[in-house]
């Protein structure tokens, strides 16, 4: 991936991760854009980078979601990167909390199917232009899940099991398919309270950027890297230290 002179799509962009990506991608000569539901977090990021172009959009609702792909291969077909970063997290206690089945709706919804169904939507477009790529961010949770976070963990675990099947029934077409998994971010995402493990978010996105441009198809950032090991040989262990960072 060169991401140079590349059309990009990122969804979530106004703040954390998404907008540290764009960021750089502007300064690379790329062009991009960012859509989120918050009109005033889109306003401020284009105030602080008059590059970006944004659109507002809950991707959570089916029909926002689909009149979005249809503006964006409408007024951007030379689209030529999406990156499926959008996500929310609800942190409860599963049996004692009335709402848990809203909450997993609304997970489900905004994590797994607006991903799902943005690219469905943008292959089309995706496959007729040069260095094509899709790009969905998920965590190294997929691989040992927090307790904190009982259905963020699933629907992102859900996303990478997609990404991988993905990337086998498109391995014919001329279309990309990366996944990033990240470790805890010091981003809004965690409302004011990251772990004291948190990695700064420019150093996130710098990893994840080399990562994708060396075109690999998993790129796991940081602490990521080490949770996939460790799952891998001592999953109880893995477990047991995860559910006790601070």
């Amino acid at each position: 991936m060169k991401l140079q002179n590349d059309t990009v799509l990122i969804t979530g962009g106004s703040s954390g991760i998404g907008l540290e990506f764009g960021k750089v991608l502007l300064q690379c000569g790329n062009k991009v854009i960012i859509c989120g539901r918050s009109a005033e977090k889109l306003e401020e990021a284009k105030r602080l980078h008059p590059g970006f172009i944004t659109y507002v959009c809950d991707l959570s609702d089916s029909s926002q979601c689909l009149d979005f792909a249809i503006k964006i291969t409408k007024n951007h077909p030379e689209l030529n990167v999406l990156v499926n970063n959008a996500a929310i997290v609800h942190r409860t206690t599963f049996a004692d909390d009335p709402e848990s089945i809203d909450k997993l709706v609304a997970e489900l919804q905004t994590n797994l199917i607006a991903p799902v169904r943005l690219i469905h939507q943008l292959i089309p477009l995706l496959g007729k232009n040069r260095n094509a790529a899709i790009v969905n961010i998920t965590t190294g949770l997929v691989y040992v899940p927090r307790a904190l976070y009982p259905f963020y963990n699933a629907t992102k675990a859900a996303l990478h099991s997609f990404t991988q099947v993905l990337r086998l029934q498109l391995k014919e077409k001329p279309i990309q398919v990366s996944e990033v998994m990240f470790p805890a971010v010091d981003t809004p995402w965690h409302q004011g309270n990251p772990p004291k493990i948190a990695v700064p978010v420019s150093k996130a996105v710098t990893e994840m950027i080399r990562g994708l441009k060396q075109d690999k198809p998993e790129i796991r950032v940081g602490g990521a890297k080490m949770l996939y090991l460790i799952s891998r040989i001592a999953p109880g262990f893995a477990l047991k230290k995860v559910n006790a960072l601070e």
